[in-house]
């Protein structure tokens, strides 16, 4: 179904395109925040996305559409509609998963999404970092972050060991467990990119488990598990930076101060890693 119009409220593209559906208050539902709800017809649930990030173009919108068309259903929801603003998706019936689940499941979803056709755009972080910083408090931008900043910028992204489709948001809250077993929800920052980064980017416990799931997908993979080890670390003050001012990029949306709280965590963690380095 392609939904064709300029930009809608939620009440417009119920009743244009889903007259018959009506929206489910429950906001516990997994996976729904920035204006997204769940609607249900019949028994048959679904769930309205809107594009919530007003400072990201378009198209950025329509990739996270494009990217669940290219995904089988043993991975993602199914796409069902789309329209400026707005996507359709099928509601998975499951659990969401309150921690991450053990390496083997989680390097078995991995090398699966691994393995699928690459979507046509890249990932790339060091244009986010520069995002973040322009969009972020003035009074937020140390010379501490700048000169982080420069140093990313001057050391470059590591080049790639295998290139693959990536979700690049792989936590606990993006997981859910249905009958069919694990599948990944809200593909927002999915694009194609080296195997390390999403290993570097998943939301582990601690570096113990991440080493865990890095021996397990190299077994999957069959690559060799200390290369691959050595990149996941050269990615990681990539992914502890973009995270960081993310949420910095957050705060200055939202006012939340839950947002700052973090990025302040993320700064003194960045700071110990320089000095012990």
């Amino acid at each position: 179904m392609q939904l064709h119009s300029n930009k809608l409220t939620r009440d417009e593209v119920l009743s244009r395109h889903f007259p018959d559906f009506t929206p489910v208050e429950d906001a516990a539902v997994k996976g729904l925040s920035g204006g997204s709800c769940l609607i249900e017809h019949q028994g048959r649930h679904l769930v309205l996305r809107q594009h919530h990030d007003a400072s990201a173009p378009d198209f950025h919108f329509r990739r996270q559409y494009h990217a669940l068309k290219a995904l089988p259903a043993t991975l993602a929801p199914r796409p069902l509609g789309f329209c400026a603003g707005w996507m359709a998706v099928e509601y998975l019936q499951g659990e969401t998963c309150t921690t991450l689940p053990g390496s083997q499941p989680m390097a078995s979803l991995l090398y699966h999404l691994h393995q699928q056709k690459g979507f046509g755009w890249r990932v790339t972080l060091l244009p986010l970092l520069q995002h973040y910083w322009q969009n972020s408090s003035p009074l937020r931008r140390t010379p501490q972050w700048l000169r982080l900043l420069q140093r990313l910028r001057k050391q470059g992204e590591p080049p790639p060991l295998r290139l693959a489709p990536l979700h690049m948001d792989v936590h606990a809250g993006n997981l859910v467990m249905t009958p069919e077993g694990l599948r990944l929800i809200d593909w927002e920052y999915a694009g194609d990119g080296d195997v390390a980064l999403e290993l570097a980017a998943v939301w582990t416990a601690d570096e113990t488990s991440r080493a865990a799931l890095i021996a397990e997908y190299a077994r999957l993979a069959k690559m060799n598990a200390t290369a691959l080890g050595l990149q996941v670390r050269r990615w990681r003050p990539w992914l502890k930076m973009l995270m960081t001012t993310w949420y910095e990029y957050r705060w200055q949306q939202t006012g939340d101060q839950h947002f700052i709280a973090l990025a302040d965590e993320g700064w003194r963690g960045l700071m110990n890693n320089r000095e012990e380095r």
